[in-house]
C-alpha cells in the first residue's frame, strides 16, 4: 500500500492551522512517528494526519495539550494503556455532553427570543408579550422557554 506524504504547508492548509502550531505540536511530542526528509523537513503521512485530526478534536473538547501529550505517550506504551485511554475518552465524552446540554439551553433562549420579536413585530409593540405566561405561548415556544430558564 502506498503511503501519502504531505509537507508542513499542505498540512497547515488542510487543517487551517498556522505552521507554528504544527511545529509546537511536534516539539511537544504529539507526532511520535513523524517522518523527516533527508534535509530534515517534516513529512506527514496519512497516520500522522489522522493523529492531527484526533488532536484537533480533543482540543475542541477543551482538553489541554499536556493531557493530549499524555494520551500520545500512552499510545506508544501499547495495549497496557487501553483502560487509561478509554477512561480519558469517557471523561471527554461527558464534558462534550454537558456542553451540548448547555448549548441546547442557549439555542432555546434564542428560539424563544426570535418568536418574541416576530410577535412584537406583528403586534407593533411588546405590550402583550411583557405579561405573557409560558402557558399562553405556543407549545414548542413554551418548551424552549422552560428549558432556557431551568
Amino acid at each position: 500500500m502506498d503511503t501519502n506524504y504531505y509537507n508542513i504547508g499542505e498540512v497547515s492548509k488542510m487543517f487551517n492551522l498556522p505552521i507554528s502550531t504544527l511545529h509546537y505540536y511536534d516539539r511537544e511530542g504529539l507526532f511520535p512517528n513523524l517522518n523527516r526528509s533527508e534535509s530534515g523537513a517534516r513529512r506527514f503521512d496519512d497516520g500522522t494526519v489522522e493523529t492531527l485530526h484526533l488532536i484537533e478534536c480533543l482540543k475542541k473538547t477543551g482538553m489541554e495539550i499536556k493531557d493530549i501529550k499524555e494520551f500520545m505517550m500512552w499510545c506508544q506504551q501499547g495495549p497496557a494503556t487501553y483502560g487509561k485511554r478509554k477512561e480519558m475518552f469517557i471523561k471527554q465524552k461527558e464534558t462534550v455532553e454537558a456542553e451540548i446540554e448547555h448549548l441546547k439551553k442557549v439555542l432555546d433562549m434564542i428560539t424563544y427570543k426570535c418568536w418574541y420579536y416576530d410577535t412584537a413585530i406583528a403586534d407593533g409593540n411588546e405590550d402583550r408579550l411583557k405579561n405573557l405566561s409560558p402557558d399562553d405561548m405556543p407549545p414548542e415556544i413554551k418548551a424552549a422557554w422552560i428549558n432556557a430558564h431551568t
